[in-house]
């Protein structure tokens, strides 16, 4: 009733430094309402738009359509470039430290956005771990709880698992990854340990299990991700990268 029906365009700006994630969402909310995005910047680059603003897309269609997808789409672009930059920054600094392995996000993921997030993940270079309860087995210390121990914890798993679904399992000291290993787990998950002495369990199951993929977590962050490297760790994996994550500011105009 405000704006009506007109044809109109609105330009997509970014205005802050960060990768592009997030235009099949972004596109999709304007085509569900009959409007069309050409974009000027494909998915996944890095944009330099701090102190200016950077030419991104244009949407083309009537003023109210433009203005009710406008927030929504928005929301969803800054969320998931946002998680899309990060990712990029950690993947920069395991290639300058020759790290290998894998950095992965984790299940601490946004109610109802978890495919968004887990595609920004992607964009940036870094895992999605599983995509959802379906993919993997992860015994977390409740699960042992309830079983009475790791080993009939991962028994009763591998029973209804059979052999083509992965377990892996939380664990809180070497001893406690050994009896997994034994028990038949193919991931051990060093949860909450310091840099060097995450490292030395790692190295010492890698000598003895060289099968076994190890998973580091556990208050790890972009500040302290490089002490974590090491040819023992297949996985790194951070609550942050969902968590707490700074968004890529746009604006449509």
């Amino acid at each position: 009733m405000v704006v009506g029906t007109k044809p109109n365009e609105a330009i997509l700006y970014c205005k802050n430094d960060g990768v592009l994630a997030g235009s099949p969402f972004f596109e999709e909310i304007f085509k569900e309402l009959g409007c069309k995005v050409e974009w000027k910047i494909p998915e996944g680059t890095f944009i330099k738009g701090k102190g200016q603003r950077i030419e991104t897309a244009i949407v083309t269609g009537e003023s109210r359509k433009l203005l009710v997808g406008e927030r929504t789409a928005l929301n969803i672009l800054a969320r998931a470039s946002g998680i899309a930059s990060l990712a990029r920054r950690l993947q920069d600094i395991a290639k300058s430290k020759g790290y290998t392995g894998r950095i992965a996000g984790t299940r601490k993921t946004t109610p109802g956005f978890r495919i968004v997030e887990k595609y920004a993940m992607l964009v940036g270079g870094c895992d999605t771990h599983r995509q959802d309860l379906s993919s993997m087995i992860m015994l977390k210390d409740n699960h042992i709880w309830a079983t009475g121990s790791i080993t009939n914890a991962v028994k009763k798993a591998r029973s209804v698992a059979g052999f083509s679904i992965k377990i892996e399992v939380e664990c809180q000291s070497q001893a406690d990854a050994e009896e997994a290993i034994a028990a038949g787990a193919d991931i051990v998950m060093i949860d909450n340990h310091g840099p060097e002495e995450l490292k030395k369990i790692a190295a010492i199951l890698k000598k003895a299990h060289p099968h076994i993929l190890i998973e580091a977590s556990g208050g790890i962050t972009e500040d302290t991700i490089a002490d974590y490297f090491s040819e023992h760790v297949d996985i790194i994996s951070m609550g942050g990268l969902t968590q707490g994550v700074a968004f890529v500011d746009f604006s449509l105009k």
